[in-house]
């Protein structure tokens, strides 16, 4: 199906925006923190066209589902929820938006932490964009993003994700400051490519643990007496918290400073250690793992051939990502999938990135 066979009408516009993995720096956004992301070849796109009645429909080419949304009644649900806010916080910003019809096609994996959800703000308010000739730059469609989600979707996220599909691209990772929007664009270490592997266990984050722990750092944050986790650089200084105060805190502090480590152009060897101490922190300290993902990351970091692995994103479920040899990739990840299903696993391979 495509949009004229669903609206009857050729679209208007066409946009698209790419899913990211994040390489380290994780549950660091939302305490003003370092993240490193890139962004991988899937992509969300948006076709959009003028709706001819007063209401917003939507159509998801991959869950083959209808919306239509009624802007004086109640708010959507699912992927609809997403689209809408992205509708809404533009009115917000004081923009007018006409009732639109979009056609949504996407081939980032939902649910395995590559930011599903954030490609498809991104795509929308790039499509509005350019339907509607707005004055957004990139970085004002990230933040839009992110209140859509915070507001509309249930979702106390960061900027990293929306960030990271605005501004990344997949041959490059991104060192982005997430309070003052700072950022680089770096090479990957010499000599190394990247892959992404699916656990098998899909994670939703409004029903998961994530505002959870968003709510224990912000009290850490208050007990330390700083603005956020992102002002401590020293992990010992977690250890005066109760717990579990002072594992969120350790792990966001030590993440900060992985991540700050980068600058420091690293050799694969040393930027795979850092991602593998950075999964053991998300385990012991953030308890976001799960045993499928540390059975993953474990079979990942025990295969010749690569130099780091861990969990990425959120956690709760989702994938793994490892940084490995140039040219390895596939090989590689067809031996750790075969060996991790053969444990019992339904997993499958994502991408080789870069």
């Amino acid at each position: 199906m495509d949009f004229q066979q669903i609206f009857k009408a050729v679209p208007d516009i066409k946009a698209g925006a790419p899913g990211r993995v994040n390489l380290l720096g994780e549950h660091t956004d939302y305490n003003d923190g370092f993240v490193l992301p890139t962004a991988i070849p899937q992509q969300t796109t948006v076709y959009i066209g003028y709706s001819p009645d007063n209401c917003h429909h939507f159509y998801s080419a991959e869950l083959e589902e209808w919306a239509e949304v009624n802007p004086t009644e109640s708010l959507p649900q699912g992927f609809a929820s997403y689209i809408y806010g992205c509708i809404r916080v533009l009115e917000q910003a004081g923009y007018t938006i006409p009732p639109i019809n979009l056609f949504v096609t996407s081939s980032v994996p939902i649910g395995s932490g590559l930011s599903s959800s954030a490609a498809l703000e991104v795509a929308t308010l790039r499509g509005l964009r350019s339907l509607l000739n707005l004055d957004l730059d990139d970085v004002k469609v990230a933040q839009l993003g992110q209140q859509a989600e915070i507001q509309y979707a249930g979702v106390s996220c960061g900027i990293l994700d929306q960030m990271a599909c605005s501004l990344a691209d997949p041959e490059h990772m991104l060192f982005l400051d997430t309070r003052t929007l700072e950022r680089r664009i770096l090479p990957f270490p010499g000599g190394t490519e990247i892959v992404v592997i699916d656990s098998g266990v899909a994670r939703s984050l409004a029903g998961s643990g994530y505002n959870q722990r968003r709510a224990e750092c912000e009290a850490a944050a208050r007990q330390l007496g700083v603005k956020a986790l992102r002002d401590v650089s020293a992990p010992q200084m977690a250890e005066s918290l109760p717990e579990p105060l002072c594992k969120r805190a350790r792990h966001v502090i030590s993440e900060n400073n992985r991540v700050l480590k980068v600058l420091e152009d690293l050799s694969a060897g040393e930027f795979g250690k850092l991602m593998n101490a950075s999964h053991a922190s998300l385990r012991d300290d953030y308890e976001v793992s799960v045993p499928a993902l540390d059975q993953l990351v474990d079979i990942l970091q025990n295969t010749p051939g690569v130099f780091g692995a861990r969990l990425t994103g959120a956690g709760f479920g989702g994938a793994c990502v490892a940084l490995v040899r140039a040219g390895a990739g596939k090989a590689i990840a067809e031996i750790v999938l075969n060996h991790y299903n053969n444990a019992g696993y339904k997993g499958h391979i994502l991408v080789g990135c870069h």
